[in-house]
């Protein structure tokens, strides 16, 4: 899992730091955040000290009616030597006691003027994609028509000239070479290319690297994309039945996750940019409802069936 520390969160959504900036290289361990109210009133049973504390209106309104005689030592419990910060929202006045006690223990106190869900949302979001489960994959990424296509097969077989072609023809390119992927939740993957030193490249064997984005513009390339679809790319196999109608279901697993895969066969003379083409826009019919070869297996047994019939009545 990647290393975070409060620092990371504080540059990435622009907190203020309020006191206890000694704290600052303290690790983020856990996505999952606390609004300590029940600790507030004095219940610390149940505390969670390894997750960002979340001090919004409600806490704060409380923390106020809280016995003078009481609030230090509250705030003193709330500061542990573990707890990576405490982010106070709304942009509202933060209690003197917490200030001090902050500064006691390095727990960092920032401060956000955004509301208390909004400030929720985006450090889940934040966190959620940062300790997702990631794993690198050797192949093409670009996305066709609105979907993620990952272009897999043999190193040579073309993959990288496949995906200039679609470029040219108007999609978008997010990794080449190498497909950092990201394991958001079960069944919803993102793809990135996560190394500045190959983004936005791409190797054509005979003429070297390319830049994408300098060659075409900026609307040739995106920074991630939710991965759909897989098109693995194999040489010909005379002897290899491969599928004519598309009722088969084939799906590539990555991480805990399977997406749909295809796999199509190359040789000369196919042209395999527009075949992924019309394999992205077959996969959202698909999505919509629309199943050609399904339509097409029906067609051909109610065609059975009729012809059926007139053989029985000798017609």
């Amino acid at each position: 899992m990647k290393e975070l520390t409060t620092k990371d969160l504080v540059d990435k959504l622009n907190l203020e730091i309020i006191s206890g900036d000694k704290g600052l290289d303290r690790k983020i361990i856990s996505d999952e955040l606390s609004r300590p109210a029940l600790q507030l009133a004095g219940y610390f049973s149940y505390y969670s000290p390894q997750r960002i504390q979340i001090l919004g209106t409600s806490e704060l309104s409380f923390f106020k009616l809280v016995a003078d005689i009481e609030k230090k030592s509250r705030m003193r419990m709330l500061c542990t030597r573990i707890t990576p910060c405490i982010i106070v929202t709304r942009g509202l006045n933060v209690p003197k006691e917490l200030i001090e006690a902050s500064n006691k223990y390095d727990t960092p106190v920032l401060r956000s003027k955004n509301d208390t869900t909004k400030v929720m949302g985006s450090i889940s979001n934040y966190l959620q994609k940062e300790f997702a489960p990631t794993i690198s994959i050797h192949g093409v990424f670009i996305e066709v028509y609105g979907i993620g296509v990952l272009i897999t097969g043999e190193s040579g077989i073309g993959k990288s000239e496949i995906a200039l072609e679609l470029i040219k023809r108007g999609h978008r390119l997010i990794a080449d070479d190498r497909v950092d992927i990201k394991e958001l939740e079960k069944d919803y993957l993102i793809g990135n290319c996560e190394s500045t030193l190959i983004k936005h490249l791409l190797e054509i064997r005979g003429l070297g690297i390319i830049n994408v984005m300098t060659l075409f513009g900026t609307g040739a390339v995106r920074s991630d994309k939710r991965l759909q679809l897989n098109i693995h790319l194999e040489t010909w196999n005379e002897a290899k039945q491969y599928d004519r109608i598309g009722l088969s279901d084939e799906y590539k697993e990555i991480l805990n996750s399977k997406i749909e895969k295809k796999t199509i066969p190359v040789r000369p003379g196919r042209n395999v940019a527009i075949i992924i083409e019309s394999a992205a826009m077959n996969y959202r019919l698909n999505k919509m409802g629309i199943n050609t070869a399904e339509e097409f297996t029906n067609r051909l047994e109610e065609e059975i069936r009729k012809k059926n019939i007139r053989n029985s009545k000798g017609e």
